[in-house]
This record gives C-alpha cells, sequence and structure tokens, in this order.
C-alpha cells in the first residue's frame, strides 16, 4: 500500500473509531446531565478538567517523541517502548497521588464530592496513560485501527455501567451514584488498556526496560515538546478551574457540556498528525521535497474537517445541545441567562484554529525544533491566565470562550511562522478559500431547512440537517475542486504523493 493510502487508512480508521466514541461520549452528556443537576454536573466535570493538568505532565509529549523514534528505526521498537512505558508508569503514580494530595487541600474544595472523585478518577487516568504508551507502537506500524476497536470496547463497557447506575443502581442516590459514574470510567478503561495489549504483544513484547541512557535520551527530546503540552493544557483548561472558583459550579457544568463536545473532536487532528508524522520525518531526513506535498495535503484535510464544523456549530448549537443535554442547560436569553450553545458558538472557532495548528506544531517536532513550542505556549499562558481573571468575574464563562479562540488564534499564528523559518512549505490559499465556499454554502442550505423543518419535528430536526449539510458539503467539494483529479488519483489507485511531477519513490 502507498504511503498516501497507508496515512488515509490509519487515519480514516482513527476517526471512524472516534465517531463511534464521540457518539457514546454523546450518550455520556446525555445521561449524565439528566441525572444530574447542572451543579452536580459541573462537580463531574471538574473532576476531569483538575486530573487532566496532572496527567499532561504524565504524558510530557513522550507518545509523540515514542512514534518518531520508533519511525525512525523499527528496529529499536522493543527497546523504546519497553523504556518509554517504565518512563510513563513512574510519571503518572507520581503525578497523581500530587493530585489526590492537591484536590483534598484546595478550601474550596472541602466538604464537596470532589477529592474523593479525583481519587477515584486517578485510576482511570493511570490506565489511560498506560493505555496511550502501548498505542504509540500501534500508530508507528500505521495500525490504529486496532486502537480504535480497543477503545470502542473500553466506551461501551463505560456507558453501560453509566446506564446501569442511572436506571437500575441507583437512581434515586445521586450522592452515591456520582461516585459510581466516576468509577464506570475505571472500568472501562481498564478493559481498554487490556484490549490493547492483547493487540500490541501481537507485534512487539511488552517489557519494562530500564536504560537510564535511553531514558536521558528520550527525555532531552521530549521534554521541550512535554513542557509545551503542559503549557496548552494550562491555557486549555484553566477557564473551567478558574470558572469554579470565580463563579459557581453551575456555571461550569453549562460550559462543560460545550466543552465535553468538542474534546471528542479536537483529537482528530492529533489522530491525522500521529498518522502524518512518520512518513513527514522521513522525507524530511532524506531532503526530499515530497514533504511539501503532505504539509500541502494535510492543512488541506485539516481545514477541511474543521472549517465545515465551524458553520454547523454556529447554526445549529442550540438543538444540539438540546439533544445531548436537557433544557436546563439552554440560553434563556429573555432570563437573562446563557447557555451551553452560546458557549458552543463562540467555543468551536478555537476548535478551528486548533485543527491548524496542530499540523504547524507537528512540522516543528519533525524538524527537532520543539522547543519553541515551549515559548509560544509560555506567552499564551500567560495571556490566559491574566485575561481569564479579568473577563470571568464579570462575563462568566463567555469571557473565559473568547479567551480561549484568542488563544489558538494566536498559537496558530505563532507555530505557522515559526515553522517556516526552519522548513520551506506553502499553504495554497486557493484550496481554502474553496473549502469555506463549500462550508458557507452548506450553511446556507442547512439554515434554510432548519426554519421549515422546526415547524413538524422542532429541534429534532438536527438529526436530518446534519446529514443534509454533509451531503451538500461534500458535493459541493467537488464543484468548487477543492478534491482535485489528482487527490482523487492518490486515494483511489493509490499513488505516492508526487513531487516534481513524479511519484514517489
Amino acid at each position: 500500500m502507498s504511503v498516501a493510502r497507508k496515512i488515509l487508512s490509519n487515519t480514516a480508521a482513527q476517526i471512524i473509531g472516534k465517531a463511534a466514541v464521540a457518539l457514546l461520549g454523546l450518550a455520556v452528556v446525555k445521561i449524565s446531565t439528566q441525572y444530574l443537576s447542572p451543579s452536580g454536573y459541573g462537580d463531574y466535570i471538574l473532576v476531569y478538567e483538575f486530573l487532566a493538568f496532572f496527567g499532561i505532565a504524565a504524558d510530557l509529549g513522550l507518545f509523540t517523541i515514542a512514534v518518531k523514534e520508533m519511525s525512525e528505526d523499527e528496529d529499536r521498537i522493543p527497546k523504546i517502548i519497553g523504556n518509554i512505558l517504565s518512563l510513563r508508569t513512574i510519571l503518572v503514580v507520581v503525578t497523581m497521588l500530587i493530585a489526590i494530595v492537591a484536590a483534598f487541600s484546595i478550601p474550596k474544595y472541602d466538604g464537596s464530592p470532589i477529592p474523593i472523585a479525583v481519587s477515584i478518577a486517578s485510576i482511570t487516568v493511570f490506565l489511560t496513560i498506560l493505555n496511550g504508551t502501548i498505542t504509540s507502537v500501534l500508530q508507528t506500524k500505521l495500525k490504529m485501527h486496532l486502537a480504535s476497536i480497543s477503545v470502542i470496547i473500553g466506551k461501551i463497557i463505560s456507558v453501560s455501567f453509566m446506564v446501569y447506575i442511572v436506571f437500575w443502581g441507583f437512581p434515586d442516590d445521586t450522592e452515591m451514584g456520582f461516585y459510581m459514574l466516576i468509577a464506570a470510567g475505571v472500568v472501562g478503561n481498564l478493559v481498554m488498556l487490556l484490549t490493547t495489549n492483547y493487540f500490541v504483544r501481537k507485534i512487539t513484547p511488552l517489557k519494562y526496560r530500564f536504560d537510564l541512557d535511553l531514558w536521558k535520551e528520550v527525555l532531552a527530546k521530549s521534554l521541550p515538546y512535554g513542557l509545551a503540552l503542559i503549557l496548552n493544557t494550562i491555557y486549555f483548561r484553566i477557564d473551567t478551574l478558574l470558572i469554579s472558583l470565580l463563579r459557581d459550579k453551575e456555571e461550569v457544568g453549562v460550559y462543560g457540556v460545550a466543552m465535553r463536545m468538542l474534546e471528542h473532536f479536537a483529537i482528530l487532528p492529533l489522530y491525522f498528525m500521529n498518522s502524518v508524522l512518520p512518513v513527514l520525518t522521513k522525507s524530511i531526513k532524506e531532503k526530499s521535497d515530497k514533504y511539501k506535498k503532505i504539509i500541502g495535503y494535510s492543512f488541506d484535510f485539516l481545514a477541511a474537517l474543521s472549517v465545515p464544523m465551524v458553520v454547523g456549530g454556529v447554526i445549529l448549537a442550540y438543538p444540539v445541545i438540546f439533544i445531548v443535554s436537557t433544557p436546563e442547560f439552554l440560553s434563556r436569553i429573555s432570563e437573562g441567562f446563557y447557555g451551553s450553545d452560546i458557549a458552543l458558538q463562540v467555543l468551536i472557532f478555537a476548535l478551528l484554529f486548533q485543527f491548524l495548528n496542530v499540523l504547524f506544531a507537528f512540522i516543528l517536532i519533525a524538524v527537532n525544533q520543539q522547543t519553541k513550542l515551549l515559548y509560544i505556549n509560555g506567552i499564551c499562558v500567560v495571556f490566559n491566565i491574566v485575561t481569564n481573571l479579568i473577563f470571568i468575574p464579570i462575563y462568566g464563562f463567555v469571557g473565559a470562550a473568547v479567551t480561549s479562540v484568542l488563544c489558538e488564534l494566536f498559537i496558530m499564528v505563532a507555530t505557522y511562522f515559526t515553522a517556516r523559518k526552519y522548513l520551506d512549505f506553502s499553504i495554497n490559499p486557493k484550496g481554502l478559500l474553496k473549502i469555506v465556499i463549500s462550508a458557507l454554502s452548506m450553511g446556507a442550505v442547512v439554515y434554510i431547512l432548519q426554519g421549515f423543518t422546526y415547524n413538524y419535528i422542532q429541534n429534532w430536526n438536527v438529526l436530518i440537517l446534519i446529514p443534509i449539510g454533509v451531503l451538500v458539503y461534500t458535493a459541493m467539494l467537488f464543484i468548487t475542486g477543492a478534491v482535485d483529479k489528482e487527490m482523487l488519483k492518490l486515494i483511489k489507485k493509490g499513488e505516492k504523493i508526487p513531487h516534481d511531477g513524479e511519484p514517489m519513490i
């Protein structure tokens, strides 16, 4: 199979898997928002947002660096994965213990269910980090369809357990039910880890290794990117913690519905770029111009995914939130209440910029300039915290959402110009314009049909409008030429990405 088709098939497997997981994730939002009050759901969201700060420290960028290192020399896979597994296990144990102590030490959380819930959910993070570690082998081998299977199985187990808790186990005891909902994540992630472990052991032995020289080598490469990820997590998630401290838990719950939805989509560019990274790294190392085509197609692909999400998200935010939550989370403008639909309409723009800046960040990783991400994200963190401290007390989650958009826009611009300093590449503005025209055309059709269909099925019309939007957008991509003949040949016939008019060797 050609390089291009491997990337596309590997990414497609992840997207299909993520689509299934996203649907299950939306089911989790629906179940938990119906079972818990907005304040209770705020606690539920806060537990995972709190742990995210510590979990990313356990990651430290080791997944991406492991993929890069194993791609350059596949004979070293057993040695690399064994040492990465040891490093991340130590890191996650230490960081989760710190997280538990911190949760019990914050006065604002005293007397709330958050400290105990954090203790339970820390096991989920531990299992997730281990699963992600060994998944790097599947990523290197471009067999992420197996990882998708593991994630789907684990998510089905979690959702099934949650359904039991809400409808049969603890329907009237939401206090104990809250803790059990957290425990459902532990069970599902344990099943996911065991399934992934089964698949990976068919490729390479998994054994803890303690090669200190390799640890130093890997940490030297991963530390700048890992610190950048920590800073990225701070500016991306600090708003939720600040809302909980400066406003109230109910507002955290309202904001959290939109955040939870977008998180399922925010992982897509990482899936794609983790598939591209091994090929991009090799092409740059070979000093071949084919990397320019890889970057060009990657940008077009990420734009083609994210731009219609923005258009559709702005138009359909209200009915989408209606479907995935309860009326308590919807805006009541006449009462001065801004709901999760407003949060979604604003945050969807942050998602667009995040999709695109992932590409430029991975270019810097491919040319070993990940240190630059540290500086960029550091500036963004300072801006984010200062802006949130000013605007959250006044505007609540709306101020936090706008700040997130501005941060992602800054990072996209900064990473683009920084990447251009170290690698000669260009983005085709005509291709982006065609994608925007296609998305706006889709938006016009959906907007017109929304009012008409509402008369018959009200907000449930979103279940019809989304498929119609997908069909219109796909048709417009062909009509505008955003999907050209070269790209079709690349996918259909398995031709390799050309450069200088010649097929790749």
